[in-house]
């Protein structure tokens, strides 16, 4: 199975341990000042890529004395060095990519990030947003498994662009069955399995799933 890790520059703080994703991630990129998160972790990149206008002069020399190989773009572009990091992790043809430092910070950023997600609908390619308290996931139309995590114990299902017909929640705390859930509803918000893997379905619409976690100070 082929995992691409894309590492973006949002804040340090919210970023998982990446080295714990490295037996899963089988390549890295990194856009902008996740280059440098890479770097500081000694992880290998496939790709380097951004404008680079959030790191120092200091920190791109020492990339460049590491032998990090940067793609330079221009700071005025049609798109964020992000998106430029996921379009490249999309053209190797995987079968799932992870963005991580995609949260926290400009609110502005945070919504670009996620909507970059929908991406995996045109592509054929699962698309997960993760940083240290949370993962985010989109779904079409149809049944899923979903299986219990120590790590991010709540789940939430959230309408996305539109409403979501007949959804069912089977195994959970608060099940449903064939509920009308209308787009912004907070509903399903905050729910837990109560059996080690549960089932969720519905009839139409785009379904986001956060799992989450509330307490940051413990490791991951």
């Amino acid at each position: 199975m082929k995992i691409i890790g894309v590492v973006a520059g949002g804040p340090r703080d919210l970023l998982p341990d990446l080295k714990k994703y490295q037996d899963l991630v089988t390549e890295w990129a990194g856009a902008d000042r996740g280059v440098v998160y890479l770097a500081d972790e000694n992880i290998a990149m496939a790709k380097a890529l951004g404008d680079f206008d959030s790191i120092s002069k200091e920190e791109r020399e020492e990339l460049e004395q590491k032998g990090t190989n940067l793609s330079i773009y221009p700071s005025e572009k049609d798109k964020t060095d992000t998106e430029l990091a996921l379009d490249w992790a999309i053209e190797q043809k995987p079968d799932e990519i992870y963005l991580f430092g995609t949260t926290g910070g400009r609110l502005d950023h945070l919504y670009a990030n996620i909507f970059l997600l929908m991406k995996q609908f045109d592509e054929g390619v699962r698309i997960i947003l993760a940083d240290k308290n949370n993962e985010v996931t989109f779904f079409k139309e149809g049944s899923y498994e979903v299986r219990e995590s120590s790590h991010f114990p709540y789940l939430s299902f959230i309408p996305f662009k539109s409403d979501v017909k007949e959804l069912t929640l089977e195994g959970f705390k608060y099940p449903l069955h064939k509920r009308f859930v209308p787009f912004a509803s907070t509903l399903c918000i905050s729910n837990e399995l109560i059996q080690p893997k549960g089932t969720f379905s519905f009839k139409s619409g785009i379904l986001m799933m956060v799992r989450s976690r509330d307490d940051s100070s413990l490791p991951y």
